[in-house]
């Protein structure tokens, strides 16, 4: 299974997720527009069209999610407020340029 993300120009959109999120691409179709990436075992696809910010969100674990949200932010993305939920998981929510939402969580040891 993997999350599609409709973005407005394929290349920035792939370009983000790629450079920005860390997200290897495995697959590439330059005719139709679309690619497939994977980080940490989340798979998602990159699509031109027009993004729908209310689509499905993929979920990516990191090893520090402050710190991700710190780099973020340093290179201006928006992203959202961590949360801690109970001493289990902390969750941050991050937004492409789009507006589409990807999750970044972080496992509480």
């Amino acid at each position: 299974m993997r999350v599609w993300y409709h973005v407005r120009d394929f290349e920035t959109g792939r370009d983000f997720y790629r450079r920005v999120l860390g997200f290897e691409e495995t697959y590439v179709d330059f005719e139709d527009k679309w690619a497939q990436l994977e980080r940490n075992g989340m798979r998602i696809a990159v699509v031109e069209g027009e993004p729908n910010p209310d689509g499905a969100v993929a979920t990516v674990d990191v090893d520090d999610v402050k710190a991700e949200a710190d780099r973020l932010r340093a290179e201006a993305v928006k992203v959202g407020t961590v949360l801690e939920l109970m001493g289990q998981m902390r969750l941050v929510d991050v937004f492409d340029p789009d507006g589409n939402r990807i999750q970044l969580a972080q496992p509480i040891d």
